[in-house]
């Protein structure tokens, strides 16, 4: 035996008991309602997931930013330590063959390391 009987078109059979047709139609507009507001939520959902992913971007970008600034710094020191470990007497020496040395070459490998720093960095 069915659990639905229809019995005529203003009341229905359920069980054994009949349910009024107002309940049926409060039943039936909630679940419209709640079909009618899904893709709404779906879309609230998408852009909500948009949103963190693009803040996740930005804060992996800030820290990339950070680790080459100290990547730059720690390089920056260790260069002026370099200067500062030289011997008076080696100083002249050191001062002769900088002077000597292909400094624009130098210059320019430093900065394609920096570059490479930057490139990898973003």
């Amino acid at each position: 035996m069915p659990s639905t009987i229809s019995i005529d078109d203003s009341t229905v059979a359920v069980g054994g008991g009949r349910v009024a047709p107002q309940v049926t139609d409060a039943v039936t507009q909630a679940n419209v309602k709640v079909l009618g507001d899904a893709p709404a939520m779906a879309m609230g959902l998408v852009y909500q997931t948009m949103a963190q992913s693009t803040g996740l971007a930005f804060q992996n970008a800030v820290a990339a930013q950070q680790q080459m600034n100290a990547t730059a710094q720690a390089a920056t020191v260790q260069g002026i330590n370099q200067l500062y470990s030289f011997d008076t007497i080696s100083t002249g020496v050191a001062d002769s063959e900088v002077a000597n040395a292909n400094l624009p070459e130098i210059m320019s490998s430093l900065l394609a390391v920096v570059q490479a720093f930057q490139k990898s960095g973003s």
